[in-house]
């Protein structure tokens, strides 16, 4: 008996049905896109495409079972696909796999129309996002998940029933001052980020002064000490120098002696910086004193807080005995530290030379820039009293890796295929032309793998959408466009200003009301107003708007929700030079921006004074808290007021008036 008949008896045939039919899109084929495209191959999923833009490394292979060694090198969407079809070879199972990234062009709303459902299976926010819009704009369900170590979720968005992946706000990403990271260190961090964004860069990077003096302006400008600033931008300049020379055989020695010596000099000389409580001033390093021993190894800054363990280095490496064990994990002297830093910089400087033009970056799996970052982190670290980190914990911290494990990867796989089936019972069958499906089945549910070894598994109804949400809540609609024959005129004219126009929008209750102004954005770029009208000859391709991005048509007064026109492929053997759906959609009002509530006391002005009718005073009652913002209360009764002197008076017409600034970072009182 074939395999597919206990599924359907499991599924039902209607469910079933729809296994076989729905086109399912895998985005990502790494810790979880490899167990997920296993199991959808074992439930019977007939059609399945899988695009990813990595290739396999050897780190991958201890979680990503798919590969093996002989595949290190090779596209991980193409070699998963080629090992899953063997998990169900016989059940007619298609497999399209794609080395490519989701964002290419080629990747726009009728790409993702013609999908069913989509799976995200990513490691990052930015490409998350554009999965979201692109689903949302193309009414397609999405189903997001992710993992840090034991932890996991799975999280089904469907447009208007349930929140998209922009409706819940992120944590902005952790960032550190550029004073902090380049003249005051005080934690490990701060010396793996230095070495790692500016001394790598500096060093082997790209050279872009413009980009370097704006980052320090920008800081400047953001309150940070002003004069440690200029230092910064001498120090910049004279990098350049050092650059130049570093790879003469003692070009190496020279930058350390530049940076682990004469800066940190320079930084001892400015006593102000130092004042400042929980400062600790760094000790210059001297090249032939560690190297021949006598060198003093600088106290750590919290040695009383941090006991060293059983079978730990001394701190900061001042140990000039090797210890035993794992090469990543176990803790550098100061003298091997200052030897990988000199070899890693020569291995560097080679490669330069050898490809002049083609400047560096850090990446984690390359030894030489790692090495670089792991000797050049330690040295700064032990110069500023900070304890030193193994090249496990800085591959660990430079390269922002999240702790993934196997077995939480399989079990977050095996929800999000439960909540597509949940998800597949709710939809009608991509044959037919059904609303609504009449099977019934488990809600959809937002599952979160927790710690808990007694409930591990916990769930939650998902929220409605956001209303303020300018993702999911926005008017999308494709455009099929010949940019090469289209201008921004033609576009404006023809479909803003006479195709939408005829849009119903929510609120307009007459025709004869005042026609809505429109502004065309792209991304981030205006290209024509009311006003401005200087591209209407421009063809679209001339002002770089391609497949794959979106033309953003705003009103002016900002009354409705903003409509992207997506920007698909054209015919180009078409009369017109663009193809436009065939109604035209509702055009919901913008949310109400909330009003900014000042909770101030009103004070009541008092023109004349009554005569006093005693002289008890009684306190005048406070405000109720549901009085109406802005309505002054009733002058009190007679024998609530005594006789006011002038001084008197004068306090009593005292207002509290608060002024908030546009982005509502302070109050001046």
């Amino acid at each position: 008996m074939p395999r597919s008949t206990y599924t359907e008896s499991l599924l039902g045939p209607e469910l079933y049905k729809k296994v076989r039919e729905t086109r399912i899109l895998v985005v990502g084929a790494g810790g979880i896109g490899c167990e997920l495209l296993k199991n959808l191959v074992l439930v019977g999923f007939a059609n399945i495409e899988i695009i990813d833009l990595d290739t396999i490394d050897l780190s991958n292979l201890n979680r990503q079972f798919l590969f093996r060694k002989p595949d290190i090198s090779k596209p991980k969407a193409l070699v998963a696909a080629a090992t899953a079809r063997h998990f169900n070879p016989s059940s007619g199972i298609e497999i399209h796999a794609r080395h490519g990234n989701v964002k290419d062009s080629v990747n726009d709303l009728e790409w993702i129309k013609g999908f069913g459902l989509v799976m995200n299976a990513l490691d990052n926010m930015d490409a998350r996002r554009h999965v979201n819009k692109l689903c949302q704009a193309a009414n397609i369900p999405l189903i997001e998940s992710g993992t840090a170590g034991y932890l996991g979720q799975v999280t089904p968005m469907i447009k208007d029933k349930t929140e998209c992946f922009d409706c819940v706000v992120k944590p902005a990403p952790k960032s550190f001052p550029v004073c902090t990271i380049r003249s005051t260190p005080s934690e490990p961090i701060h010396c793996i980020v230095w070495g790692k964004t500016y001394l790598f860069g500096s060093l082997f990077g790209e050279d872009d002064e413009d980009v370097d003096t704006e980052e320090l302006d920008k800081a400047k400008a953001g309150g940070e000490n002003a004069e440690e600033i200029e230092n910064l931008k001498k120090e910049a300049a004279a990098f350049r120098e050092v650059r130049k020379n570093l790879g003469e055989e003692d070009g190496p020695q020279r930058v350390f002696h530049k940076v682990f010596n004469e800066d940190i000099n320079r930084l001892l000389a400015m006593e102000d910086m130092w004042k400042k409580e929980g400062r600790v001033k760094p000790v210059p390093l001297d090249y032939e004193g560690i190297m021949n021993g006598t060198f003093e190894t600088p106290p750590l800054r919290h040695a009383a807080q941090l006991p060293v363990a059983n079978g730990q280095a001394q701190a900061n490496g001042s140990s000039g005995q090797k210890k035993e064990g794992l090469k990543d994990q176990r803790e550098l002297t100061l003298q091997e530290n200052l030897e990988l830093f000199i070899d890693s910089c020569k291995r560097l400087c080679a490669r330069i030379i050898s490809h002049p033009n083609i400047p560096l970056s850090f990446d984690k799996d390359d030894d030489d820039t790692l090495d670089f970052v792991l000797a050049t982190a330690n040295l700064r670290a032990t110069a500023y009293g900070i304890p030193n980190k193994t090249r496990f914990q800085v591959k660990e911290m430079a390269g922002n890796i999240i702790p993934a494990i196997a077995t939480t990867n399989a079990i977050i796989a095996g929800l999000i295929v439960m909540q597509s089936l949940n998800i597949l019972r709710q939809l009608p069958l991509p044959s037919t032309s059904n609303e609504a499906s009449t099977s019934a089945g488990p809600a959809i549910r937002n599952v979160y793998l927790r710690t808990d070894a007694i409930r591990p598994l916990g769930y939650m109804i998902p929220a409605e959408p956001d209303p303020s949400c300018s993702v999911c809540r926005d008017v999308y609609i494709p455009l099929k466009v010949d940019l090469t024959r289209c201008t921004l005129g033609t576009f404006v004219n023809d479909v803003v200003k006479t195709w939408l126009a005829q849009a119903q929008f929510e609120g307009k209750e007459t025709e004869d009301e005042d026609e809505v102004e429109w502004t065309i954005f792209e991304g981030g770029r205006l290209l024509a107003d009311p006003d401005f009208d200087d591209n209407y000859e421009r063809m679209l391709d001339d002002l770089d708007v391609t497949r794959g991005k979106m033309l953003t048509v705003r009103d002016e007064d900002g009354k409705y929700r903003p409509v992207h026109f997506g920007i698909c492929e054209g015919d180009a053997q078409s009369a017109l030079p663009y193809s436009l759906p065939s109604s035209q959609p509702f055009i919901p009002l913008a949310p109400v921006k909330p009003q900014e509530t000042q909770d101030e006391e009103e004070f009541t002005l008092l023109d004349s004074l009554p005569p006093a009718a005693s002289s008890s005073v009684s306190e005048v009652a406070p405000i109720s808290s549901n009085t109406a913002a802005g309505t002054k209360r009733s002058a009190p009764d007679d024998g609530d007021v005594k006789d006011l002197t002038a001084e008197d008076e004068q306090t009593t017409k005292k207002r509290k008036v608060v002024v908030v600034d546009e982005d509502d970072d302070f109050e001046i009182l």
